[in-house]
């Protein structure tokens, strides 16, 4: 059969679909663009309405056109009467079954060659099929590594905590030979992912600072990329993390999600951190990792949020200088705590969202600008999209250098001349 493999939401999700494109073809099926598929399989995110409605669309439409549709992702795990009110056809494989994948399309190429025709639910209550298979990988270079699956925490707003359950950490050894097989295949960067990588290992014997230091004792010229962790799964293993970065196999860049300034906000949103423990340990990194690269996450207009709390968020990144804000305008999202809360008017969340991006966007065009002239130590981490390689800094900032041959997994002394809205250029010096 002609299979597509459309993903939508985080690099969890970019990683099941990993999995599930080398599984189709292992079976000998043809991977095809969507407008050519028999069978399109949709790895679903329902973080927010936006995604969910264009999902539910394009579920919708598929199965109008003939088309079989295979659902996994999260939203098969919350909103399964939705996707079947769009399409009562569509096979369902939920968001721990991803390994299952042959035997729904054994099912659908059964029913195409004349045998009954039969919908097929696999919703598994363990995740299983994401350490240690083949990938399919979007870019050969990088592999990312799911290290666990589900939340223990409930924030107000959050619907994959629900959507994943509680928290499984997925066992170190395979892990640890998850990536051993990922750099013996090329890989020159490793992704760690889940849903909060800060709680990895407390249902187990082995917390992340300690994985960590047995990824990066794996041979090999590779780096690591610690995906999101929240600031209250942080500060527990706060000093063991800031050693394990220390090492040269770890890029410098923390994720660390805010979603507000407010500590009355978090209060709301259930967050189990204020704003003061979430700076000590911006501040900690900062005084051991001075070029430290800071990510976030905002949700602009939680209800209950006021024009004060709205500004100490931005007084907090004109301080604190992110270096990547994602902003998201609050939605309510189905089985959420906040779903019983009162929205704030839209006109007031778009106002205030639109004043954030402004800003952030100031503050990251004048990072970039401070950041011409600088001469350091790159590593060489993939092909560039158009011309020569890009590159990364200890702290995972972003160079192309346009000119030579270098392979990935080298590293090289640069200068960067430019910069551009998305990456720094650079030339290669002695």
């Amino acid at each position: 059969m002609k299979v597509h493999v459309l993903t939508y939401g985080c690099s969890a999700n970019q990683a099941s679909s990993e999995i599930m494109i080398a599984s189709v073809r292992d079976l000998g099926h043809e991977l095809v663009d969507e407008k050519d598929a028999d069978v399109v399989v949709i790895n679903t995110c329902t973080v927010k309405y936006a995604t969910e409605q264009k999902i539910l669309f394009k579920i919708e439409n598929l199965g109008h056109k003939g088309v079989d549709v295979v659902v996994t992702g999260c939203m098969p795990q919350v909103q399964l009467e939705a996707i079947l009110e769009k399409n009562p056809d569509a096979h369902i494989l939920g968001v721990n079954s991803i390994a299952k994948v042959g035997k729904v399309l054994n099912v659908i190429e059964d029913s195409r060659n004349g045998g009954s025709r039969e919908r097929v639910q696999l919703l598994g209550t363990e995740p299983e099929g994401f350490l240690k298979t083949a990938h399919s990988r979007f870019n050969p270079n990088i592999h990312i590594c799911q290290i666990s699956q589900g939340c223990n925490y409930s924030c107000a707003y959050c619907i994959v905590t629900i959507a994943r359950g509680k928290l499984r950490s997925f066992d170190a050894d395979s892990i640890v030979e998850d990536v051993r097989m990922a750099v013996s295949e090329g890989c020159r960067e490793i992704w760690l992912t889940s849903q909060d990588n800060g709680q990895y290992g407390t249902d187990r014997d082995v917390l992340l600072p300690e994985l960590l230091r047995r990824i990066v004792a794996i041979p090999g010229d590779f780096k690591v990329r610690v995906g999101m962790m929240n600031p209250f799964s942080v500060t527990p293993i706060l000093d063991d993390l800031i050693e394990i970065f220390k090492s040269d196999k770890i890029y410098k860049i923390l994720h660390l999600p805010i979603q507000s300034a407010s500590d009355a906000v978090l209060k709301r949103m259930n967050r189990f951190h204020t704003i003061e423990e979430t700076n000590n340990i911006l501040a900690r990194f900062k005084e051991v990792f001075p070029e430290l690269t800071i990510f976030t996450d905002i949700i602009v207009g939680f209800p209950g949020e006021t024009d004060d709390d709205f500004d100490r968020t931005l007084e907090w990144v004109k301080d604190i200088r992110p270096d990547k804000v994602n902003i998201s305008r609050y939605t309510p999202r189905p089985l959420t705590k906040a779903l019983e809360y009162r929205n704030i008017d839209s006109r007031i969340v778009v106002n205030r969202s639109n004043k954030l991006h402004h800003l952030c966007d100031d503050i990251k065009l004048g990072s970039k600008k401070k950041m011409v002239g600088w001469k350091g130590e790159v590593f060489v981490s993939m092909d560039a999209k158009v011309k020569g390689v890009m590159a990364r800094t200890a702290s995972y900032k972003p160079v192309v250098i346009p000119e030579g041959s270098i392979q990935p997994g080298s590293s090289c002394n640069v200068e960067i001349y430019d910069t551009t809205s998305g990456y720094f250029l650079a030339r290669l010096i002695d």
